[in-house]
């Protein structure tokens, strides 16, 4: 019986000398594997299944009394037939419960489920525990029982127990499982799990050095932009406020990353994460491109995937988002020189030549200022940034103003003319990143401001996402 009382009411009311067993965890019902109630298997001496019925067909039901041996006769309740109907329907069994059956499988010998468990008593609150073990990153996380596990998972159609990376700084592998542990956490679908595990996968490599991304005192963080048609069907922010809140995919996919970075990979703050000020990116950044409304190759293109996959990106960004205010330009060059200004302050304004990236979301009206007298390439919009962030070196020195820029020492090995050489801001035009968002209202672009790139640095990172 499904039902603790309603059997033991069964059995009084037939006077039954046979026991009658309680499923009321549905385990039993589970493992018989049938969809009604009533159900009756005829079994014989060892165990082998003769005769199945679901629901109640009379017919079929006598035909079970009539297989049941001469020698049960005694134990076999006496049953008037005539007071029953030809047949009658049934109920679903409990056990196919959507509920329930995620449960029951959670709990299953076969379960994928292979992460230690924590019971929590019944008078704590979950959410408490989970803030007192170190889980959060602040912010409420959602309990993930078994049941949210399961379903997520099935989001990511591989072994729970795949080794998807190795996550620094404590270098410990992270399973699809505990994955989905944290993407139970942070809020997210299942069917937002491939993009996790694929932006896992990228800031796990030795090119993105997530050990140095997590341990610089500058703060910084992987921003995660999104490429291809996985955009649609999650249902990602790439207009209005794409960089702000109030999109479940944009702020739960990159919340997922961060908890694994934290709970799998060990990087918390005052530990190996030694961050001076901290980063709101820390919580979560990631974004889709609107690629329908960029006159260039979508970023993921630029970067060697075909238009039709899926991809997503991660920058290790210190800053960010910064507006980039131009209300007033109406030619080309003109904005794209506002741009190139708007990224002078990446650092400091005296540091040139910087080794460092930039990612610059460039909002449709200045995408539409850009080309309103035609092509404007993103090698121009580069080289326009480029140029009109050159300065002479000697612009550069530490003064009475600021201390910060080429020291005296230096200075005074450099003649006249080297001082007069001018320079640009970033050290080669390819550090200079370009993807369009944001609303068709407002002429508001932005920039986020990379850390260090190059073999002692980071370096940005895209993965192929594998949807199902």
């Amino acid at each position: 019986s499904q039902d603790s009382d309603g059997g033991l009411a069964f059995r009084e009311r037939h006077n039954l000398s046979v026991p009658v067993l309680s499923d009321a965890e549905c385990r039993t019902s589970m493992a018989w594997d049938f969809e009604i109630v009533p159900a009756a298997f005829l079994l014989d001496a060892n165990g082998v299944v003769l005769e199945r019925f679901e629901g109640f067909v009379k017919e079929e039901w006598r035909l079970m009394e009539a297989h049941l041996q001469p020698a049960e006769a005694d134990r076999q309740p006496d049953i008037d037939w005539s007071a029953y109907p030809d047949w009658r329907p049934g109920c679903g069994s409990k056990h196919l419960d959507p509920a329930i059956s995620d449960r029951l499988q959670a709990e299953a010998e076969d379960s994928p489920l292979r992460a230690r468990k924590i019971n929590i008593g019944q008078s704590d609150d979950i959410s408490e525990f989970m803030f007192d073990q170190g889980f959060s990153d602040g912010l409420p996380l959602v309990p993930p029982t078994p049941e949210r596990v399961l379903k997520m998972l099935r989001g990511a159609g591989r072994n729970s127990q795949e080794v998807v990376a190795i996550v620094p700084p404590n270098m410990a592998p992270a399973t699809v499982e505990k994955i989905a542990i944290n993407a139970v956490m942070a809020g997210c679908r299942p069917d937002y799990l491939p993009v996790i595990i694929a932006a896992l996968e990228a800031v796990c490599t030795d090119a993105f050095n997530m050990h140095g991304v997590t341990a610089t005192t500058m703060g910084a963080s992987p921003v995660l932009v999104v490429n291809g048609p996985v955009r649609h069907r999650l249902g990602m922010n790439m207009q209005l406020s794409a960089l702000g809140p109030d999109n479940r995919a944009n702020a739960t996919i990159g919340r997922a990353l961060r908890l694994i970075i934290r709970n799998v990979g060990g990087a918390r703050p005052g530990g190996v994460d030694r961050s001076t000020l901290g980063n709101p990116m820390k919580i979560t950044m990631c974004f889709a491109e609107w690629e329908e409304r960029s006159p260039w190759s979508p970023l993921h293109v630029e970067r060697g995937f075909k238009p039709d996959e899926s991809v997503v990106t991660a920058f290790a960004m210190t800053s960010g988002p910064v507006q980039i205010v131009d209300q007033e330009s109406r030619a080309p060059d003109q904005i794209a020189g506002s741009l190139g200004l708007g990224l002078e302050g990446v650092f400091l304004p005296k540091m040139r030549r910087m080794h460092t990236d930039a990612l610059l979301v460039v909002c449709p009206e200045h995408v539409a200022t850009l080309t309103s007298q035609g092509d404007y390439s993103k090698e121009r919009l580069r080289a326009r940034i480029q140029e009109v962030t050159r300065r002479p070196l000697r612009e550069m020195l530490a003064d009475d103003r600021s201390g910060a820029g080429l020291s005296a020492a230096a200075a005074a090995r450099l003649s006249p003319a080297q001082l007069d050489e001018t320079v640009s801001k970033f050290a080669s035009p390819s550090n200079i990143h370009l993807c369009v968002a944001g609303s068709t209202a407002g002429k508001f672009s932005a920039a986020f401001h990379g850390w260090v790139t190059g073999a002692m640095g980071s370096t940005a990172v895209s993965r192929r996402i594998e949807t199902l």
